[in-house]
């Protein structure tokens, strides 16, 4: 029998969901990895099913989609028929604690890359206003130029 139920991916959705799996003992679950929007699926059912359920997420290009016209319900019962009839390959997806450090250190990366951008901003703006400080200074926001910067800010000049 084929049972079609529709989830959200919110976290009371997932709970359902997660619910739902085990309520119809449920012990396969494939997933196309579009985008990040697998990833609150695959960790809330890793959590709850610690290994007891084999979660495959496949590449979206490795599957040939149904002919005709692409919908979300399609999609999943030709995921489903490739998961009954093993043609699934997952992909290889790290442990918990390994995609926790890549986010993180993703983040950092993004933080870092955004405070140099702000640094090189702020130097062409003082540019712009005819103080080239890097001419001076090795470093515009050590201390001596972040000091100069200030009194900059404060008296608009430097005396």
């Amino acid at each position: 029998t084929k049972i079609i139920r529709t989830f959200s991916t919110l976290l009371a959705g997932l709970e359902e969901l997660k619910a739902w799996l085990e309520a119809e003992n449920c012990r396969h679950v494939a997933m196309e990895s579009t985008g990040v929007y697998w990833q609150p699926v695959y960790n809330v059912l890793e959590e709850a099913f610690d290994g007891s359920m084999v979660l495959i997420v496949a590449n979206a290009r490795h599957m040939k989609n149904v002919p005709g016209k692409k919908t979300d319900m399609k999609d999943a019962e030709w995921i489903a028929t490739l998961l009954r009839a093993g043609l699934l390959e997952g992909s290889f997806i790290p442990s918990k604690p390994i995609r926790e450090l890549r986010n993180l250190t993703r983040y950092r990366k993004s933080i870092i890359e955004e405070i140099a951008s702000q640094k090189n901003r702020i130097e062409k703006h003082l540019q712009s206003c005819g103080f080239k400080l890097s001419t001076f200074l090795t470093d515009i926001f050590g201390v001596s130029g972040r000091a100069i910067m200030d009194h900059l800010c404060r008296h608009g000049k430097i005396s």
